[in-house]
């Protein structure tokens, strides 16, 4: 083990992902001569046998190289400028719901609740019940699992399996799983399929990777990259950069209009990178429509929040004036969604042509943009579950036992968010320097793929990971939650590591005006020289700002303690 080097291997994933996309000269040669990448301890930190915090540091890299480069077409003052990846830092990125606290609770506490806007409509994460109607069971066949997803519903799943709309009486979480494990295996994995899409539900069968690969939408995807930036039009001239204000001259994006249309983690972790380098970031979401409460807490930080009904005229009007000044718009929801609205890229494209500049437009999915799969609806865990990261998981935790785990903490989230931000700041890179407007792409599969092209930590690496996990980590199987595999891995990593829960350099805390509570997030991850890499306010619930873009520019009354 003493011969690994999570540095090294951050340095060989920026390689690999270097061969499997393009970039702008300019990009490149920042990426090769002035980034650094940092450690305090040159081992990974996370129970998981994939490098995911060296892989993602490497996509950190080609963040913040893009935002210098993008900085350097307003001031190229300083073109040599120093950028600093830390590999603790980026394990924090990756786990920030975890980190993140209202007052002195975090997302596991359920003291925590008191202090959240209720966007749970639908009781899909508070009733536990309905809760597990997303989790991962096993099937009819012993040995073949399937990940049922009742998203942010939940009803639509658990009546598909013949099961009640709420279980009051069942009060605990083994009552629960044998409940809706026992209608789970009623049915094989094709039976499930077929339902699955009969009622248009958000589940997967459990694959290894390489079962995946030789499905058709797995050699449909195997060899593209890992996002990808398109043109939508080429008729719109070069779009400078807004020129800053005084006060803002050190910020990358400052004056860039971001509109996210977003939900949970991946999308809006998106918006979040773009708040970091200065852009005012516009959340749009639908007062009818389900969210996760806490994770508004580390994913609105640096945002406004407003809701607006575009299937209702008044906010289509309102969204239509948004757009019309908007430089990117980011859509996390299924493909073709916001084109059934009316505001997808065909709208996008005719109002960049109307309004004579670019616009940038990104989408984040699950299952990518290509195959079979492509319009399928999609979480973190069915992208894990589908790809062969549960099971990776699985034999990681139990070596001498088939079964798949889903892995703790929402990893694949934060790298696909991280991922979608390069897409937009590319497509702001092209409009800036060879005008027309561009059409990013990201996917929670396309990162898992870049995971397993990373490959899998060494055995004794492995092993380490394993035998200090503890035994309650070790012994979560496959029907436990991922709150509750993430909450056993977050007590080894506390008691390994505590210096991740509280190293200022890591983690900041805010008053949150729209709180009424201190809020704790963690900071972002690129150090640059000379640029102000940071947040302009404080995390806010869905809902709680003006749907315009005027009162970015007022005092709210937060601040960093």
């Amino acid at each position: 083990m003493a011969s690994y080097s999570s540095l090294e291997e951050t340095r060989r994933a920026l390689a690999l992902v270097l061969s499997l996309v393009t970039l702008p000269k300019s990009v490149d040669r920042i990426l090769r001569s002035q980034t650094t990448f940092t450690a305090n301890c040159d081992l990974p930190y996370f129970p998981i046998p994939l490098k995911e915090s060296e892989t993602t540091s490497a996509l950190k890299a080609i963040e913040a190289a893009f935002a210098v480069a993008l900085h350097n077409l307003r001031d190229a003052s300083l073109a040599d400028r120093k950028i600093v990846i830390n590999h603790e830092k980026t394990t924090a990125f990756l786990f920030q719901a975890y980190l993140a606290k209202v007052g002195a609770y975090g997302k596991l506490d359920k003291e925590v609740k008191q202090y959240l806007k209720d966007t749970d409509l639908l009781q899909a994460q508070s009733d536990p019940y309905r809760r597990m109607s997303a989790n991962l069971y096993e099937t009819r066949i012993p040995g073949q699992y399937y990940h049922i997803h009742g998203s942010l519903e939940a009803t639509t799943t658990l009546r598909m399996l013949g099961l009640c709309d709420f279980r009051p009486d069942l009060e605990t979480h083994e009552a629960i799983v044998d409940v809706i494990e026992s209608h789970v295996k009623q049915f094989s994995v094709a039976e499930l399929e077929e339902k699955n899409a009969q009622h248009k539900q958000a589940g997967v069968p459990v694959l290894t990777h390489d079962e995946f690969l030789k499905t058709p939408h797995g050699r449909t995807n195997k060899d593209l990259a890992p996002w990808k930036v398109s043109s939508l039009e080429t008729k719109t001239p070069p779009w400078p950069l807004p020129p800053p204000s005084e006060h803002t001259k050190n910020r990358p994006l400052a004056g860039i209009k971001v509109l996210e249309l977003c939900r949970i983690i991946a999308g809006p972790i998106m918006g979040r990178i773009l708040c970091e380098y200065g852009a005012d970031v516009l959340k749009i979401t639908s007062p009818h429509l389900s969210d996760v409460p806490f994770f508004q807490v580390d994913g609105n930080m640096g945002k406004h929040a407003a809701n607006l009904d575009l299937k209702k005229p008044e906010g289509r009007a309102v969204f239509e004036k948004l757009v019309r000044e908007a430089d990117v718009v980011l859509d996390g929801y299924r493909p073709g969604a916001l084109e059934k609205l009316g505001f997808g890229p065909t709208y996008m494209t005719k109002l960049a042509h109307d309004r004579g500049y670019g616009i940038v437009y990104v989408n984040e999915n699950c299952f990518g943009y290509e195959g079979e799969w492509a319009s399928r609806p999609g979480w973190q865990q069915i992208a894990d579950c589908v790809t062969g990261v549960a099971w990776a998981q699985g034999q990681f935790m139990h070596p001498a036992e088939c079964e798949p785990v889903v892995p703790p903490f929402p990893i694949s989230d934060y790298g696909t968010g991280c991922m979608g931000a390069i897409a937009a700041l590319t497509g702001l890179y092209y409009r800036s320097t060879v005008g027309g407007s561009w059409h990013g792409k990201a996917s929670l599969m396309q990162y898992d793929l870049l995971l397993f092209k990373a490959g899998l930590l060494p055995n004794d690496v492995q092993a380490t990971l394993r035998q200090s996990a503890g035994d309650a980590f070790l012994a979560m199987n496959h029907s436990h939650s991922v709150d509750q595999i993430s909450g056993s891995a977050l007590l080894g990593l506390r008691a390994r590591h505590p210096q991740l829960f509280d190293d200022a350099n890591i983690l900041e805390v805010w008053s949150s005006r729209a709180y009424g509570h201190d809020v704790t997030v963690v900071k972002p991850v690129a150090q640059i020289e000379g640029l102000d890499i940071g947040f302009r306010r404080a995390s806010r619930p869905n809902g709680t700002d003006a749907a315009d873009w005027t009162s970015f520019a007022e005092d709210e009354g937060d601040y960093r303690k």
